[in-house]
């Protein structure tokens, strides 16, 4: 007779042990990867394989597959709703990460490397990131609910494998990415591109560069190019850059996606044997799961995921039993949850994250994370061989005794290397820089008081001096003329002028900005790109502004040109400024959308959707 397969398998008591031992062999291992445990590492391998090993073969002598795979759909299924939830919060910034990925020598550098396929490129689908982006967070978000409650697990476990071997070759693409490295790339360009006369040149002396193909229309280059190596895998979005301080670095998003594909294997190991939730199974693999969420959501200080899950789990069951012939199924579990998760996405899209964890977030003081990076502290260590015991030793450079350095026919240098004792940081704020240059200074500008200071403190005295000798006028700063210098025989003094600092070519407005009691900021990435349907409530909101005498200003990434254009065609006289556009996305994921700074606290932010009317405003920010 054939055993029933059930939770326990053949012993309850020991299958749990073994599972509760395989998880910490796996984690074993996972530490011995990472630097934290180098000293460790040998013991932590061995531990961890031992376990892993040992704890398998337990299993398939008691049959304690069902129940390894039973903690790894809840683990799993939670760990994909959270991740999706994450980036269902902030498509677009997953979209931007997506990119990065499909830019010419990122991700398609491998595939040329591979396959010997310089041309081959992944920069199609660019243009599709944030469809791309939307269908991935949904996608998980549907497999995590379906894995919890056993809907279509044969389907469900090929599709998380499929999913987590991407996953996974994605961030060991990440860590081993090597920028020192080189590719042949091929390129097309139309013969009359200036590029390609250019590189069409270069050919001729540089061995790098070669025209493959050349006709009356376009030439194929071939070049050797460095990989664009992406060091965040943007796994988790901004969500742990916001809370833990920092996000997983590439090799730790590595082994993440390992023990999840490691999870995953035991759930498609298992999905002949795993069957649709009874009622009781339901709740307590539903409660399990539920930790999970809320564990993560602690950890990210952000407990929608948690509500959202007991949401997503109730109108999945729910449906299963009130959808009838055509809902009353597993199928439309999974359409009411991505129903709920198009909800999700396109509120985010139309306004802004729910959860806003970029350093711009209301609440942020942008002074504080402009400072708030580590310089890191290293240490030289060098290698040197005891030739009499002939054993080498690692010595801090700083540790080592003058005699080692007298006494070679003791010791031997063999070579040094410089490690990180602690890990440097960037500043959460990096480029938050809004200039103008001092030839696009047009009166909108001038009128501000923060541009009436830098130009009032970058004026210069200058002496209008006649050379005799000549007939011609000249212009000193004051401070260089000497009697002796310029004696009146030979020169005459004619007057004296305040004029701007010759070497003065832009204003940088950021401490001014920073310094404010309270300053609007309009933010656009893109003039031609944003939709300005709220223009006439910004137009009131200025004008309020000029009134209570607090600056308003936009921040964009446009040509001087293009500002002019603007302003001309909205009849918008707004003091601009620009900034890198990459810092712009950050601020906001609206085109446009205003900021409220109170001496460089954010105290609001409006995507253009959610743009107050000028009661509100006025309320909320020029009491």
């Amino acid at each position: 007779m054939k055993e029933k397969i059930t939770i326990g398998g053949r012993s309850l008591i020991f299958n749990i042990s073994f599972v509760i031992l395989n998880l910490i062999g796996l984690a074993f291992l996972a530490m011995a990867y990472h630097k934290s445990f180098e000293e460790q590492a040998a013991l932590f391998k061995v531990m961890g394989w031992i376990l892993l090993m040992a704890t398998i073969g337990g299993m398939i002598i008691f049959r304690g597959r069902f129940l390894m795979s039973s903690v790894a759909r809840v683990l799993v299924g939670g760990l994909f709703i959270v991740s999706g939830l994450v980036k269902a919060n902030d498509p677009i910034g997953f979209s931007y990460k997506l990119e990065e990925y499909f830019e010419d020598g990122a991700l398609a550098f491998r595939i040329k490397e591979w396959f010997s396929a310089p041309g081959f490129s992944m920069e199609f689908f660019i243009d599709y990131a944030l469809l791309l982006s939307v269908l991935i967070c949904i996608a998980e978000i549907v497999l995590g609910i379906l894995v919890i409650i056993g809907g279509k697990i044969k389907l469900v476990s090929y599709l998380m494998l499929f999913m987590m071997i991407f996953f996974t070759f994605l961030t060991w693409h990440t860590a081993s990415c090597d920028n020192e490295m080189k590719f042949k790339d091929h390129d097309t360009y139309a013969i009359t591109d200036p590029v390609a006369q250019l590189k069409i040149e270069e050919a001729k002396t540089n061995k790098e560069i070669k025209v493959i193909s050349k006709t009356k229309t376009e030439v194929v280059i071939q070049e050797m190019k460095s990989p664009q190596c992406v060091d965040d895998c943007g796994c988790f979005g901004d969500a742990m850059k916001g809370s833990v301080g920092r996000s997983l670095t590439p090799k730790e998003s590595l082994w993440k996606d390992i023990v999840l594909v490691y999870l995953v294997f035991w759930i498609f190991l298992a999905q002949r044997i795993i069957k649709p939730n009874t009622r009781k199974e339901n709740i307590i693999y539903s409660l399990a799961s539920i930790g999970v969420v809320f564990f993560f959501s602690w950890v990210f200080g952000w407990y929608f995921p948690g509500f959202f899950i007991i949401l997503s789990l109730i109108g999945a069951l729910w449906i299963i039993r009130a959808g009838g012939k055509v809902l009353g199924n597993h199928y439309g579990s999974a359409l009411i949850v991505a129903i709920a998760c198009t909800a999700l996405v396109t509120y985010v899209l139309m306004y802004n994250p729910i959860k806003d964890y970029r350093p711009y977030a209301v609440g942020s003081d942008l002074k504080e994370k402009m400072n708030d990076g580590i310089e890191g502290v290293f240490v030289n260590y060098y290698f040197l061989t005891d030739l009499e015991a002939n054993t080498t030793t690692r010595v801090d450079m700083n540790d080592i005794a003058p005699e080692v350095w007298s006494s070679p026919e003791k010791w031997k240098y063999e070579y040094d290397t410089i490690e990180s004792v602690i890990e440097p940081r960037n500043p959460s704020i990096m480029d938050f820089r809004p200039v103008i240059g001092i030839q696009d200074l047009t009166p909108y500008e001038k009128e501000l008081g923060m541009v009436k200071d830098v130009l009032g403190s970058s004026s210069v005295k200058l002496l209008t001096i006649l050379a005799l000798a000549y007939n011609s006028e000249m212009e000193i700063p004051i401070d260089e003329y000497t009697p002796e210098g310029f004696p009146a025989e030979e020169y005459t003094i004619l007057d004296t002028i305040v004029s701007l600092d010759p070497n003065l070519t832009e204003i940088d407005a950021t401490m001014a900005i920073l310094e404010e009691d309270r300053v609007v900021m309009l933010i656009s990435k893109n003039l031609n790109e944003a939709n300005w349907s709220a223009l006439e409530r910004l137009k009131e909101i200025q004008a309020e502004c000029m009134k209570k005498n607090v600056p308003f200003i936009m921040i964009c990434n446009s040509s001087r040109e293009s500002i002019n254009a603007f302003r001309k065609k909205h009849k918008f006289d707004v003091p601009a400024f620009v900034m890198d556009e990459i810092e712009l996305k950050i601020i906001s994921r609206s085109n446009p959308s205003v900021v409220v700074l109170e001496k460089g606290v954010v105290k609001g932010k409006y995507a253009f959707r959610s743009t107050p009317n000028l009661d509100d405003f006025k309320n909320k920010h020029l009491k």
